[in-house]
């Protein structure tokens, strides 16, 4: 009888491309069976911090609260340039001063507040509401800027919002690393050799969708907010790369300055796990 793991993803391109392969079979599983979770990033924050998945993505900034129960995954990740959070508006907000501003969120626990925090401080009226509502919500003027991620990058200037800030742009100028989005965490508790098999599964699915990238496109399709197809690749062009194959030590580097800078400026609690498999 094979065993069955719980999992947790977004409906978003990036991650129907990286687990289509895994949950439906088209890889050998060994032995291991999944029960899919589909959730916006901070839905399967809040999951994570109930404990309710066996695996799951998860913002960078929720992991640094859940290191005690959770793991990362060397595969799976979201990190790369150029593909961070942008905080946009409607043109007549553009120039008003950030600390002014009513801004929606996409979640607390998201990596793109963490940045947000970061970079503007002074940014303290936000609203937490569902990624996918955010660019509608500026529109309607019921907030005054909204902090966009996901495939939302692509569509925002056909609806006439502008850039304010592009988040990515200044975390890579700050540090110099690649900017850590999300990635895959597991259960501690699990068997050591589960949590390594899991991650081999993980790296041998992205590896078949890249090599069968017309395989994956009928699950991200049918759960896709945006369905036209060169939006969807254009996702995951910027959002899956060599590190969501292997973070490599490139990778663990950037993820490990981002904790060490949010341990110490008190966004994230002190840290005593080890972030990574071993």
């Amino acid at each position: 009888m094979n065993k069955k793991l719980s999992i947790g993803f977004s409906p978003c391109p990036n991650d129907t491309f990286i687990f289509d392969a895994l949950v439906h079979h088209k890889i050998d599983t060994e032995g291991l069976d999944f029960e899919v979770y589909l959730g916006d990033v901070e839905d399967l924050n809040q999951k994570a911090f109930n404990n309710e998945l066996d695996i799951t993505k998860l913002s960078y900034h929720a992991y640094g609260y859940l290191t005690e129960n959770y793991v990362l995954l060397d595969a799976g990740s979201a990190l790369g340039a150029g593909c961070g959070p942008l905080l946009i508006s409607k043109p007549t907000t553009h120039d008003s001063p950030i600390s002014t501003l009513k801004i929606a969120i996409p979640g607390k626990y998201t990596t793109a507040n963490f940045l947000l925090s970061i970079a503007h401080p002074e940014a303290t009226n936000k609203v937490e509401m569902l990624f996918s509502e955010i660019e509608d919500t500026v529109l309607s003027g019921k907030v005054d800027a909204g902090l966009i991620i996901h495939e939302n990058r692509f569509t925002y200037q056909q609806k006439g919002l502008e850039k304010i800030v592009d988040l990515g742009e200044f975390w890579e100028q700050t540090t110099g690393s690649l900017i850590p989005l999300g990635g895959i965490v597991i259960k501690r508790s699990l068997p050591i050799d589960t949590i390594l098999k899991v991650n081999r599964l993980l790296r041998k699915s992205i590896e078949y969708a890249f090599e069968n990238p017309d395989s994956p496109l009928e699950y991200m399709q049918c759960n896709a907010q945006e369905m036209d197809k060169n939006v969807m690749m254009q996702h995951v062009g910027l959002y899956v790369n060599k590190y969501s194959i292997d973070l490599g030590d490139e990778g663990k580097s950037a993820i490990t300055k981002m904790f060490n800078l949010a341990q110490e400026k008190g966004i994230i609690p002190s840290i005593s796990n080890s972030l990574f498999i071993k």
